[in-house]
């Protein structure tokens, strides 16, 4: 039953959802444009509060935890797991004011209202997972990038999205990419639960009454480490640990 009502839930939400990339796509131009950086990032935090909004008609919660672990003023490197790309939205909402980056595969730049506009054009890196070269060199331009304005990198180290809510085992290059071109970057674990449950049945129907939650565990001062490789295993056993099936 749960199921049947999915469908007609999940059409509702695919208008909504799509008519909100496609009013909001001009106006991200226009500001970017006409007014630069600071008005573009206020229209896509924005937007990714108005797509939260149309989750709402498949019943999705959203329980975020740990906001007063995220830093001023300061580069961030937020580490997460993967689950889909639900995990997205709240990130750019509810942490705006740490100025989010991604690190997305390359065939997300091009045709999709608004998403790809703002990949392009806000601070964020598109990589050919194919071409390990220019991934890198995407990867470390970002972190460039982050230690120059004090952004923050948003980084998935599991490479891929998990289909069941187990995590995967983290991919450490780009990772460790980050960390050496933001030297002073405060490493800030994210931990997502529930997310996958939106694609439990594939991307139609989508899963209803999701709870999606966040926790944002303290952040980790690179030098608190020895090295990279410790930091990096230190973190995933953070995120790892406050993963709930």
């Amino acid at each position: 039953m749960k199921r049947l009502l999915a469908y007609p839930l999940s059409v509702l939400y695919f208008l909504a959802f799509g008519l909100c990339l496609v009013v909001f796509h001009p106006i991200q131009v226009i500001a970017f444009r006409a007014f630069g950086y600071e008005p573009h990032r206020r229209v896509v935090a924005i937007l990714n509060a108005c797509l939260m909004g149309t989750t709402r008609i498949l019943g999705t919660r959203y329980t975020i935890s740990g906001l007063n672990h995220l830093p001023q003023n300061k580069a961030v490197i937020l580490v997460a797991n993967h689950q889909s790309m639900y995990d997205i939205l709240p990130i750019i909402w509810r942490l705006r004011r740490l100025h989010p980056k991604f690190v997305s595969k390359a065939s997300l730049g091009k045709g999709i209202p608004s998403v790809s506009y703002n990949l392009r054009h806000g601070g964020s890196v598109l990589i050919n997972r194919e071409d390990g070269r220019q991934a890198v060199a995407a990867i470390a331009g970002l972190g460039d990038y982050i230690e120059k304005h004090q952004r923050c990198a948003v980084i998935f180290p599991e490479g891929t999205r998990s289909r069941d809510g187990k995590p995967k085992p983290f991919q450490r290059t780009g990772l460790k990419v980050l960390l050496k071109k933001a030297p002073s970057a405060l490493v800030l674990p994210v931990t997502i639960n529930g997310s996958w449950k939106m694609v439990r049945w594939g991307q139609f129907p989508l899963g209803i009454g999701s709870r999606i939650e966040l926790i944002i565990h303290p952040g980790v001062a690179q030098e608190t480490y020895a090295d990279a490789e410790a930091l990096i295993s230190a973190v995933e056993t953070t995120i790892g640990e406050s993963i709930r099936a």
